[in-house]
Order: structure tokens, then C-alpha cells, then sequence
């Protein structure tokens, strides 16, 4: 019930990546035979990944994570447009992927405006219009939280940014694979995405950069993907990234069908007493349901699930360990101690009715019996 931070590798992504580990393992900037098979093999998969999101082949740059697209889209446009301006408007319920990279560049001498989001987690677009001044030379706010699931309008802002001439970053770690995305639709500039949350590998990621927008590269050696990601690329993650795209791209039906057991979890759940929903009732990813539990922390909850064979999160896997409250939770109106008592429960292909009916059924007892015990009252 985690499948926010991670999913299992399909079994066809892990048989495609398989050959390119030691029958097939050249290098792809090689000119031989086994070196032009692997230059072949990415290219394969740059089209699969491309064809997910309606990209051109080009305008995919494979990476190491999400992460590393985060920072290769924001770094990369700020550095290339110093001259031009100093100001990046983002919402403040970022990944830290994205806000931590924000930080950072205010460090450097870069502006940044953190526009707040109502108490659903939504970015009102004329709130970033407002924000928009003749410094601004970008505008970043993810497709879907990764905490309460809560989708943006980004139609509407990719809108706004088109008609101001900005360059609009999105991060999409969380809806590429879960939903059809169009990137001309959305109109983006830059989009960030991950294999390992879409059945595929973890340590490969790519970056979709439009056609006419230019960044400044992160890396500097042989000049790998045109230029903007030198290093020998992960052939192997790679292969298992365009066969995760690939496979995505025919079951989408199937992830849609995982709002009706979001739904089914999120009626059972708040028949709790005291437990409440967090994120947009509707606008949120198919899979995620996130709720809070007065007079409870949800790091006990979390360890009692455990104990009972169910694996759950307080919010992003990044912080896991983190004592502070979740920084989107308390964007969204919530006091610390409410904050503490979160839980997110994410569905993947592989849960069933079975599995929601047995959080349904266990998840009230842990809950009492933590009430019971809690130095926070009642």
C-alpha cells in the first residue's frame, strides 16, 4: 500500500533489461558492432518513452532519477537565462526535489516566490499570474502531489505561461505511467519523470525538453545526450524504462480502475471516528488516499500496519525519517499535530479488494489501541 515510493519491476521490463548486463553490453558511443547495438537499444527506448507523453524522440533526455531531472530543468534554465532574468515561481507543496533545488539557487542570487495552494493542495492559476514579473524566467509546479495526490491545473497555467513566453517545468514523477499525458495539451516545457514509479527500474529517469528550449547542462565530460547529460549512459536501465513506458501506455484502463478501490479504501477508512481525508476528494491520482487521525502520530500507525503485513507511509519517501511535519500538510491549513497523525496508503496493479477490505478491517483496532495510549488526548 505504498506504491508512491516505489514499485516491483514488471517481469517483462526486468527480461528486457537482461541481455544489455552481458551479451549485449557495449558501450554506446563505441562505433563497432556491440557499441552501435546499445546506441540502438536507447534510441528504441527514448521513442517509448516519448510516445508516453507525446514528445518527440529528441526531446527526451535520459538521467539518473527524477531527482536528477528536477535539477537538470530548474538549474539548467536559471543558469542559461542569468542574463535575461533572476526570478522562479513554484507552489510550496513541492517535492523536495524541487524545492530544495529553489532553495539553493535563492543561495545563488535567484528570486523565488512560493505560491500558496487552498486546503485541497491546488495552485490557483491567477495566483501565478499575479506572480509573474519581467524578471521571471521560469515557472515550476508538479502535475500531482506525491503526498495527498491533489492534481494541478496545469492546462490553465501552462496557458498563462505560454502567453507570457516563460518556460513552464513540470514535475510528473507521480502521473507519468498512472495517466494518459500530453505534453503539447498540458503546454509544458519541461517535464520530469521516473521508471521506478511505473513498474521499471530505480536509478534512471529522463527530462522531456521542448524543441526550442534551452538549458545548461549539470554534467560536463563526453557530451552524452546532446550535450546536456554527459556520462556512459545506464543502457540497461534505460532499456527497462522504455519497456516500463511501453507497457504503461496499454494499461492505462487498468490504473484508471484503481480509483474504485481508492474509493472503496477511502469510504471504509473514514467510517473511523475522528479521521478525515486529505488532498481534493476527487482531483487526486487514482491510487492515493491520505488521511489524518486525530490524537494519534502516524510513525506508530506505520509500525503497527507493519506488524500486521501492510506497508504504508506518513507522506514522501525522502523524509520518511524526518521528525518535522509534512511541509505539504501544513501548507494545507493543518496545525503540527494534525500534520503528525497522517497516513498515505497508495495502491499498485498487483492490490485487490481482498487487500483494501484487510486495511479496512485492521486499521481500526491500531487506531483505538494508539488513541488509548496517546499523550496528545482527547
Amino acid at each position: 500500500m505504498d506504491h508512491s515510493a516505489t514499485t516491483a519491476a514488471n517481469p517483462a521490463v526486468t527480461e528486457a533489461m537482461l541481455p544489455y548486463f552481458s551479451e549485449n553490453f557495449g558501450n554506446p558511443s563505441s562505433l563497432y558492432s556491440i557499441g552501435r547495438q546499445a546506441r540502438r537499444a536507447i534510441e528504441e527506448a527514448r521513442q517509448k518513452v516519448a510516445d508516453l507523453i507525446g514528445a518527440k524522440k529528441e526531446e527526451i533526455i535520459f538521467t539518473g532519477s527524477g531527482t536528477e531531472s528536477d535539477n537538470l530543468a530548474i538549474k539548467g534554465i536559471a543558469y542559461k537565462n542569468r542574463k535575461k532574468g533572476d526570478h522562479i515561481i513554484t507552489s510550496s507543496i513541492e517535492h523536495h526535489a524541487v524545492l530544495h533545488v529553489c532553495k539553493y539557487l535563492e543561495s545563488q542570487g535567484f528570486k523565488v516566490t512560493y505560491l500558496p495552494v487552498n486546503k485541497d493542495g491546488i495552485v490557483n492559476p491567477a495566483d501565478v499570474e499575479k506572480a509573474i514579473t519581467s524578471q521571471t524566467i521560469l515557472i515550476t509546479i508538479m502535475h500531482a502531489n506525491n503526498e495527498i495526490g491533489t492534481l494541478q491545473p496545469l492546462e490553465d497555467i501552462g496557458k498563462i505561461a505560454r502567453e507570457k513566453n516563460i518556460p513552464f517545468h513540470t514535475d510528473a514523477v507521480q502521473t507519468a505511467g498512472k495517466l494518459p499525458l500530453d505534453v503539447e495539451a498540458l503546454g509544458v516545457s519541461l517535464l520530469s519523470m521516473s521508471a521506478h514509479k511505473m513498474y521499471g527500474p530505480k536509478g534512471v529517469g529522463a527530462l522531456y525538453l521542448r524543441k526550442g528550449i534551452f538549458i545548461e547542462p549539470l554534467f560536463h565530460g563526453g557530451g552524452h545526450e546532446r550535450n546536456l547529460r554527459s556520462g556512459t549512459e545506464n543502457v540497461p536501465g534505460i532499456v527497462g524504462f522504455g519497456k516500463a513506458a511501453e507497457l504503461a501506455k496499454q494499461r492505462f484502463p487498468e490504473e484508471a480502475k484503481l480509483a474504485d478501490l481508492r474509493d472503496r479504501l477511502i469510504k471504509g477508512v473514514l467510517e473511523i471516528k475522528d479521521s478525515y481525508l486529505n488532498g481534493h476528494p476527487t482531483k487526486r491520482l487514482p491510487n492515493n488516499a491520505n488521511f489524518r487521525f486525530s490524537y494519534i502520530e502516524g510513525e506508530s500507525m506505520i509500525l503497527n500496519l507493519d506488524m500486521k503485513g501492510v506497508s504504508a507511509s506518513t507522506g514522501s519517501a525522502c523524509s520518511s525519517t524526518s521528525l518535522e511535519p509534512s511541509h505539504v500538510l501544513m501548507a494545507i491549513g493543518l496545525k503540527p499535530e494534525e500534520a503528525h497523525g497522517s497516513l498515505r496508503l497508495t495502491l499498485g496493479l498487483g492490490n485487490t479488494q481482498d487487500d483494501v477490505d484487510y486495511v479496512v478491517s485492521v486499521l481500526p483496532e491500531i487506531v483505538n489501541k494508539l488513541r488509548m495510549i496517546s499523550p496528545l488526548g482527547r
